[in-house]
């Protein structure tokens, strides 16, 4: 199981704008310190957090931080409309187009996503799988 997620970043404030445009509306709150920024699902009392954490924080050896190649990080949105909104928002808050919401030919035909990198390059996915809803053959 996954624990959790750290993406560095080099500038934490441009960071913040970029993840509270889209995480809290996915359910994740904020906790903020000197050492970056975590984001992490609520807990009920008495339940086994909800994982896996994420965190964005400057680099511990303080070398610029650096997005990995071919690394990404997904989160999941309730629904496409939901995905096309947070896409949108997470762009107005300093993030950059890496693929524009839709469903892609080579995933199932649920599976509708958009990419964006956060302001320090990170790749990130909103994806919606409700089967719900019409779906790419539909």
């Amino acid at each position: 199981m996954i624990a959790y997620v750290t993406v560095g970043s080099d500038d934490i404030a441009a960071a913040r704008r970029f993840y509270v445009s889209f995480l809290p509306a996915l359910g994740y709150g904020l906790s903020e310190g000197p050492e970056g920024l975590s984001f992490a699902l609520p807990v009920a009392q008495g339940q086994s957090p909800a994982l896996p954490d994420f965190y964005v924080k400057p680099t511990f050896d303080g070398a610029p931080a650096s997005a990995g190649n071919g690394a990404m990080v997904a989160f999941e949105a309730r629904s496409q409309s939901q995905v096309r909104a947070l896409h949108a928002a997470a762009l107005v808050a300093g993030g950059f187009d890496e693929g524009q919401p839709g469903f892609r030919a080579s995933y199932g035909p649920h599976f509708y996503v958009s990419y964006l990198r956060d302001p320090q390059g990170n790749k990130i996915a909103l994806f919606s799988s409700n089967a719900a809803e019409a779906g790419r053959d539909n």
